[in-house]
């Protein structure tokens, strides 16, 4: 029984061609900079939306089209809702997925309970990750949703609620292990607070750090050896969440001693909410050496919230791959489409025309980014623009071989600092431009 009979396998036809169910750009086989396509992106699908958005907003119930659900929230459910998505990604051709523990199972009256239920799933996730090769890039909990986690989860006033979290962290981070997923990530969904009134914060971000602490050495003791990913965002649900944005999960990370533990999971709709581009996000994550994983999407800039919309910016991407290239790749991480379809975009092939649009637009942006990177016009601009540094009074400072007095005995003696020269913002702008064309 096919669930998507009307959708054909989903295969590489060219820039020319017009079939909406092609890809254009996205050809997994080419190879770009000493990679296939494949291997540069390890292109994964959110179960949570995919799977399991039913095109709800704040001002309306779901009216997703799914002809396969049944209106019931059964473990039976679940695991042929398992059958349908990897339906879905043999025939998209992705290589990974992604999943909360209760996306894939259905929360139980009791942990234990839960515990079973996602055990009964798990086996049919691992049939079919042997039947398909697709794998699992990730695994998270889900400690958002249950009213137990109203005041969050490792930050929550109510030990019992600390408990329960590192209970339902502990089984995920088994269950990831289990199905050979390569990461596991930490997403504080009501990590951080609304009122600083009732708020003790630092023994909040002690909890924090505690919990995160804990999860470590139960990696260690079970042989998980995947990173551990942190995903910053800065508020919604809470007015200001902990893992607020990049520098701030770093400066946790350091002041917590678990800098070497951890990587970062960065998500461009969380970026712009924190008032950053993406860029910015990516680029600080890697010059610290945490940019280990990516949720590819985008938000919307008329609204203020975290829309995940596809994304389809050749900009966006474009100015992503030239950070993943610089640094030489994402390691274990990959490209995770935290992304829904638009509510007005209902039926089910709607899944493939968005996730197509936007491996293709990650494609291009490859392409792009690759090619500026071989002129080499923009690093060999910048490189001259900090050349100061490189000789000189500039390479002493850096040397930490000058100080105060010794700077000072430089400038009276030269009597004034050089002129600087145009940072030639357009003119780089322009550059692009003219590749993106």
């Amino acid at each position: 029984m096919s669930f998507f009979p009307d959708v054909p396998k989903i295969a590489f036809e060219g820039p020319k061609c017009t079939n909406p169910f092609a890809f254009r750009h996205y050809n997994s086989a080419e190879v770009v900079e000493g990679k296939t396509m494949t291997e540069h992106f390890r292109f994964a699908v959110a179960y949570w939306h995919t799977m399991r958005g039913s095109g709800s907003d704040p001002f309306g119930p779901g009216c997703a089209v799914r002809p396969w659900e049944d209106g019931t929230d059964s473990v039976a459910m679940a695991q042929k809702r398992v059958q349908v998505a990897f339906e879905f990604m043999e025939k998209l051709g992705v290589p990974y997925y992604c999943f909360h523990d209760r996306d894939v199972a259905p929360e139980g009256k009791t942990l234990a309970e839960s515990n079973a239920n996602l055990d009964a799933v798990v086996k049919v996730l691992q049939g079919e990750q042997d039947r398909t090769g697709i794998k699992l890039l990730w695994g998270t909990a889900n400690l958002f949703s249950n009213p137990r986690f109203v005041h969050g989860a490792s930050t929550s006033c109510n030990a019992d609620v600390f408990a329960y979290g590192a209970a339902q962290v502990k089984k995920a981070l088994e269950v990831t292990k289990q199905l050979g997923g390569e990461n596991y990530v930490f997403w504080g969904g009501r990590e951080g607070y609304h009122n600083l009134y009732n708020t003790d914060l630092k023994r909040e971000l002690d909890h924090f750090a505690k919990f995160l602490h804990l999860a470590v050495d139960h990696k260690k003791k079970i042989g998980f050896t995947g990173p551990f990913l942190i995903e910053p965002k800065p508020k919604e649900p809470t007015t200001h969440q902990y893992d607020f944005d990049a520098a701030t999960c770093a400066a946790f990370l350091r002041g917590y001693g678990l800098i070497n533990e951890f990587k970062l999971n960065i998500e461009t709709n969380h970026a712009t909410l924190a008032g950053h581009t993406m860029m910015h996000e990516l680029t600080y994550a890697s010059i610290n050496g945490l940019l280990g994983s990516i949720d590819a999407n985008r938000g919307d800039e008329l609204i203020g919230w975290d829309t995940d919309q596809f994304p389809t910016n050749l900009y966006l991407t474009t100015q992503v791959m030239l950070v993943v290239l610089n640094q030489g790749g994402l390691g274990a991480g990959g490209f995770n489409f935290d992304a829904k379809v638009r509510r007005e975009s209902f039926e089910p092939s709607d899944l493939f025309h968005a996730h197509i649009g936007s491996m293709d637009s990650f494609a291009q942006g490859l392409k792009i980014a690759a090619a500026i990177r071989k002129d080499g016009v923009m690093s060999d601009f910048v490189k001259t623009r900090y050349g100061s540094w490189d000789t000189g009074i500039g390479a002493g400072i850096e040397a930490g071989t000058e100080d105060f007095s010794s700077l000072e005995a430089y400038m009276l003696e030269k009597g004034n600092a050089a002129a600087n020269v145009s940072g030639r913002q357009e003119m780089l702008e322009n550059l692009v431009n003219r590749y993106i064309g």
